[in-house]
């Protein structure tokens, strides 16, 4: 006999996953180079330009129609925007599409702080890209979709529903990518039901924002900054208390399943 036939192929076997392992390891490194850069970058942009045209759209071509777009169709476009963005460039930059979220994510040590300021940075071009498109193609018509208090509602109670809206979506997009919750492409019905689910309640108090890119770019293309502060207060306020939050139901965080949601994964 010439040898065990099952024992090479058994050998052959481990050779290919070997062979297989450093691929994905190098894939994996080559990933985390600063060459990727530019795409998480580009893709926050995109991502954030998208969301952020639905999002003030919906009241833009809700003045200039007359009200043809009424709030449960302004409310939800933007959830399931963010839903679609999760599952077409998720994998990408993690579809943070929110400052908010990405401060959640290094906070939770899931993200690392070198990329914050990219990031932010990039949700804000996008933001103000999309607002620029409203503005160029619809006027002011709705204030190119600024956020603002609801009529019969304080500053305070809108500053304190922003906190807690965002509260509820961080810790959403948390849990649903954390080691021991993963539910992979399924974060992305959690959490653009999440968005629509919070309109529904809240959009007339402060039109649940939820995102201080979705409000600085409609507000700096259309020169209005009434009650701005609170749009970027409250959310980076409940990103802080989601971290907390997730620290108490599932210790520190770090984790590979999460980091890879957050930063996203090679292909």
């Amino acid at each position: 006999m010439s040898g065990d036939p099952a024992g090479r192929g058994g050998r052959d076997d481990a050779l290919r996953h070997l062979s297989l392992s450093q691929a994905q390891q190098e894939q994996a490194r080559e990933f985390t180079e600063p060459g990727h850069t530019l795409r998480r970058w580009f893709a926050e942009v995109l991502g954030t330009f998208f969301l952020v045209l639905v999002a003030a759209g919906g009241k833009v071509v809700g003045a200039a129609s007359g009200g043809a777009v009424g709030r449960s169709a302004a409310i939800t476009a933007p959830g399931l925007m963010v839903m679609v963005v999760i599952l077409f460039m998720g994998a990408t930059s993690g579809a943070h599409l929110n400052p908010a979220v990405t401060l959640g994510f290094a906070l939770r040590r899931d993200f690392p702080w070198r990329r914050v300021p990219g990031y932010l940075a990039a949700q804000l071009v996008g933001a103000v890209a999309a607002a620029g498109v409203l503005r160029l193609t619809f006027g002011l018509a709705g204030d190119v979709g600024t956020t603002a208090v609801g009529a019969g509602f304080t500053v305070t109670q809108a500053l304190v529903t922003e906190t807690l809206l965002t509260f509820g979506l961080v810790s959403t997009v948390l849990g649903a990518s954390s080691g021991a919750q993963n539910i992979g492409t399924f974060s992305a019905i959690a959490v653009g039901g999440y968005i629509v689910l919070a309109g529904l309640w809240a959009s007339p108090v402060s039109d649940a924002s939820m995102n201080p890119a979705r409000s600085i770019g409609p507000a700096l293309v259309a020169g209005r900054f009434t009650d701005l502060w609170l749009y970027v207060a409250g959310p980076l306020l409940g990103a802080v208390l989601a971290v907390g939050a997730a620290y108490l139901l599932r210790g520190p965080g770090g984790g590979p399943t999460a980091s890879t949601a957050a930063q996203g994964r090679p292909r």
